[in-house]
């Protein structure tokens, strides 16, 4: 017996040990379906999946068709629970003068609940490009938080739509009016949900997430349609926000200028819309039309503050309304504005062009299990390799039928899509 206790613990040990293996090599054998869409752009808020297993080509139909149904209108992304509570969507939606923030089922498409709510547009509001809401929800714990066109910001119970905070970042502050409607998409930090509101000493507020109490409100940045992302340059973290003439780096903490670099186009009532991209060798790429081009700032650490430098501004690397996404040393994207906007590469270094493809035009994308899914402004839905070559196409079908201005969204090897009439659900 004293033999066998001594080697029990021993045996035990062994046993356990293997056990996380299998159970490590079992987790990692996944095609990542548990991998939820959780905010604007995905897990690491980038556009990029961890998704393996997707088709290499589609038959001549496209992707096998879940179900599709039709929704109101706006240009809200589609984001999901995933993990063992993957099978919810959330979006929104506008319905004559209220907003609808809707819960639906991912297998079916069938409503799960709704909440709505009164949201006139404002005097002088201009909706001829789409009505909204523009801005996609967030997911953080067990609630959901929206924004709305006219910037009535809601924090909802996911499980029910039950609200249980609610501000209106335009009238009860008052941030900056933008005419064509709140876009920029709220961003979880710890305890706080992160806006940008504009206006006098509101360019950015964070509210406790459980109970909306304004935890800070700081500087006067007017706003404008990008959304924020948290990035770290050299081990301090920091808020990115591309602001009306400006991109800023701030404290999440409590949101204290770190930096600012001034960016002023032809006109005035120009949008920054597309979101800032972050990568190795901090290097920061933001983007828009309107005269400002894309341009790449190297951001470094010195003395207890951070140096902005850029390296290189151009008008060729303009991207409008769309997303772009990095790998390696190449920014992928549709550069463009009024007219067609090609598929476009372009060295984040230099910002030398490297190609551009016909194919896609005004396009939105994600990338996953080394492929693009690209779904351009036509309803035109694309599968494609990229190098710093050129663009392998694999397969390219037509599947919607009205203007898709909504970044897709992928869920394991499941594809959901949106234009301004109808939402649908593809197998990939």
């Amino acid at each position: 017996m004293e033999a066998l206790t001594i080697k029990l613990p021993l045996v035990v040990s062994v046993f356990n040990c293997a056990l996380r293996v299998v159970i490590g090599l079992a987790l990692a054998c996944l095609p990542a379906l548990a991998q939820g869409w959780p905010q604007w752009g995905g897990p690491g808020r980038d556009f990029k999946s961890g998704a393996t297993g997707l088709a290499n080509r589609w038959p001549a139909t496209g992707p096998k068709r879940l179900w599709s149904r039709s929704l109101g209108v706006g240009h809200s992304a589609i984001i999901s629970e995933g993990g063992a509570e993957g099978g919810r969507l959330y979006t929104m939606y506008g319905k004559a003068e209220k907003e609808v923030v809707i819960a639906l089922d991912s297998k079916t498409g069938r409503t799960i609940w709704e909440h709505s709510y009164v949201a006139p547009y404002f005097p002088k509001m201009n909706f001829s490009y789409g009505a909204g809401p523009h801005s996609t929800p967030l997911i953080a714990g067990q609630l959901l938080y929206t924004i709305g066109a006219t910037g009535k910001l809601l924090c909802l119970e996911k499980a029910t739509g039950k609200p249980r905070w609610s501000h209106d970042l335009w009238q009860g502050y008052p941030g900056a009016v933008i005419d064509v409607g709140y876009s920029s998409s709220p961003l979880a930090y710890k305890n706080m949900l992160i806006v940008q509101a504009g206006g006098s000493g509101r360019g950015l507020m964070a509210f406790d997430l459980g109970s909306g109490r304004v935890v800070w409100q700081a500087l006067n940045f007017r706003n404008s349609n990008s959304s924020p992302i948290l990035i770290n340059v050299d081990g301090q973290e920091q808020i990115v926000a591309y602001m009306h003439n400006a991109i800023i780096g701030a404290d999440p903490h409590n949101g204290a200028l770190l930096w600012s670099h001034p960016i002023k186009a032809q006109w005035d009532f120009h949008y920054n819309i597309s979101t800032p991209v972050w990568g190795p060798g901090n290097l920061l790429f933001a983007s828009a039309a309107y005269g400002i081009g894309g341009r790449a700032l190297h951001l470094s650490r010195s003395g207890g503050g951070t140096i902005v430098k850029e390296l290189w501004q151009s008008e060729r690397t303009r991207v409008h309304k769309e997303n772009a996404i990095r790998l390696g040393d190449v920014i992928y994207a549709s550069t463009g504005h009024l007219g067609p906007a090609f598929f476009t590469a372009i060295d984040v270094k230099t910002g030398k062009v490297l190609w551009q493809d016909r194919r896609f035009s005004h396009a939105s994308f994600v990338y996953a299990d080394g492929k693009f899914i690209i779904q351009d402004e036509d309803g035109k839905l694309g599968l494609a390799t990229p190098t710093d070559r050129g663009l392998t196409v694999h397969a390219q079908i037509e599947i919607l039928t009205s203007r898709s201005w909504t970044a897709p969204t992928l869920v394991g090897r499941t594809l959901y899509l949106r234009d301004r009439k109808n939402i649908m659900a593809l197998q990939l």
